[in-house]
């Protein structure tokens, strides 16, 4: 029968996109909620869910993104990357606890960064190996799920592992930003982490460059007035440069 149950579970993580632990608990009336949040949590450890409140989410929908990956993006904009790197750079001091997002430019900012003694914690495993040759950062890398297209770390186990890490200052990497909507993602796991963090962090700083702008991707994590400074290429538009200076935002462009 459990086997059975399970079965049936796993056909409706193919057909949607959450389940509510309210709709399982209609579907096996004599199988008691603590059994079915069981389930959730098998489900979980199989890489088909995500659990979350009232009930899970379907790893089917969750891990398809609308971004390209990040071998094709990986040789995209490089000059403007390493420049908003560099500029970046500038606004760490020594001794801080950092986070830094996945993403190229990040990439890009791992490779310079100084040899310094910083606390990083990362959700990129590419951006750890990198940091790791250096000698006086201590760096932590995120646990989770790893997302292919984007060599990044999120989920559930990734979101309780930074319940217990403080951040100073965290360089977030968005996929858009619009007026409208914020600053987006294609992958709504990463979008809760990212969200996460901007919660968590004392100062936010983001790192885009221009081709970013005026794009939207399915999920919000944040919107302009949650970040303290904008690390970008080129002049933003006139529209997004007025609502962030009424939001006070820091806005670099990295020359």
């Amino acid at each position: 029968m459990n086997s059975q149950r399970r079965a049936i579970i796993k056909e409706l993580l193919t057909e949607k996109p959450f389940i509510s632990l309210k709709e399982l608990e209609e579907s096996f009336p004599d199988v008691s909620s603590m059994t079915l949040r069981r389930d959730i949590e098998y489900f979980e450890k199989q890489g088909d869910a995500i659990k979350v409140r009232g009930g899970a989410r379907s790893m089917k929908f969750i891990t398809t993104s609308m971004e390209d990956s990040f071998h094709q993006r990986m040789n995209e904009n490089m000059t403007a990357k390493e420049r908003i790197a560099k500029c970046a750079i500038g606004l760490i001091e020594p001794g801080r606890s950092l986070f830094l997002d996945s993403g190229t430019t990040v990439l890009k900012l791992a490779t310079l960064l100084p040899d310094e003694r910083h606390a990083i914690t990362t959700t990129g495993p590419n951006i750890a190996l990198e940091l790791i040759k250096k000698t006086q950062p201590i760096v932590n890398l995120v646990g989770g799920m790893i997302n292919r297209e984007n060599v990044s770390i999120s989920g559930n186990q990734a979101l309780k592992f930074l319940a217990d890490i403080n951040i100073d200052l965290a360089f977030v990497a968005p996929s858009g930003l619009s007026l409208k909507d914020g600053f987006t993602s294609g992958n709504y796991s990463e979008c809760e982490l990212k969200h996460t963090i901007v919660e968590k962090a004392r100062r936010v700083i983001v790192l885009m460059d221009k081709s970013k702008l005026n794009r939207c991707l399915p999920f919000t994590f944040c919107k302009l007035e949650n970040v303290h400074a904008i690390v970008t290429d080129d002049y933003l538009p006139e529209d997004i440069m007025s609502a962030a200076e009424e939001c006070g935002i820091d806005i670099i462009v990295a020359r």
